[in-house]
């Protein structure tokens, strides 16, 4: 599932950039080299992304915060890893880390962990639910899904659950702030616009993550934000964005 996502990031990337050659601009609609449909580019991102990746500074600051923010979040919150451990242990069968393959810069596969918050039948149980789905896009997300456990709800709320990427943030999997990392199964439906989103390392937080009306808002949307991330980052916005996430997961608006 990996190579595949990775294999349909590098085939439309090339046709972004012929598309580029011919149309300078912002962000422009093409008709598509490979199916013939129309999908709108965000130029100024990938200009701001490829101009990040000669801002060494700012690269190596961001790297050395992520250890140190995360090595302090672990070594704070150890009491909180190990009662929600015990709680998972308690509330149903089945490991207490939840290991899933996600997409991270470039099209790069990662095993991304989390807190257990769903049964273990949870994948096979996704098809006969996708009838239920509330997301428009490659998303799945609905309200009181089935597939979640007792101490899930919780954890999920409290947003618990992401405490384990802290583990792929000092792995180099992922960053504090960043994209949220896809599944392979959604990028292999992305349009050459919703890929632009791989062209930076995910995150355990972005813009989308702070917003009180997140689960209103459209994936295109979901999208433009972390675009917008992707124009704007540096190291205040950063740190607002981790002040913001403090402030939504105080106020218990995990989903």
């Amino acid at each position: 599932m990996g190579q595949d996502a990775a294999g349909v990031l590098q085939r439309q990337d090339a046709g972004s950039r012929r598309a580029e050659g011919k149309h300078p601009g912002s962000a422009l609609r093409y008709a598509s080299e490979e199916d013939g449909q129309y999908s709108c580019l965000d130029y100024e991102a990938a200009a701001a992304a490829k101009k990040l990746e000669g801002r060494y500074g700012y690269r190596i600051a961001k790297r050395a915060f992520d250890i140190a923010f995360s090595l302090l979040v672990i070594a704070l919150f150890g009491w909180v890893y190990i009662i929600t451990a015990i709680a998972i242990k308690c509330d149903s069968e089945g490991p207490v880390l939840f290991n899933q393959e996600r997409i991270g810069k470039d099209g790069k596969p990662f095993k991304m962990y989390k807190f257990r918050s769903m049964y273990t039948d949870a994948e096979e149980r996704l098809e006969s639910l996708k009838g239920l789905n509330e997301k428009d896009g490659p998303v799945f997300k609905i309200k009181n899904d089935p597939r979640i456990t007792r101490v899930g709800h919780f954890i999920r709320k409290t947003s618990i659950d992401e405490l384990p990427q802290f583990f792929n943030v000092l792995k180099g999997d992922m960053s504090i702030v960043g994209p949220r990392p896809a599944l392979a199964r959604e990028v292999c439906q992305y349009t050459p616009y919703q890929h632009q989103r791989l062209l930076i390392k995910p995150g355990i937080t972005c813009y989308w993550q702070t917003r009180r009306n997140r689960d209103d808002i459209s994936f295109d949307e979901w999208v433009g934000l972390d675009l917008l991330y992707i124009k704007k980052c540096s190291a205040w916005s950063d740190i607002k964005l981790i002040v913001e996430t403090v402030g939504a997961v105080l106020m218990a608006q995990g989903n």
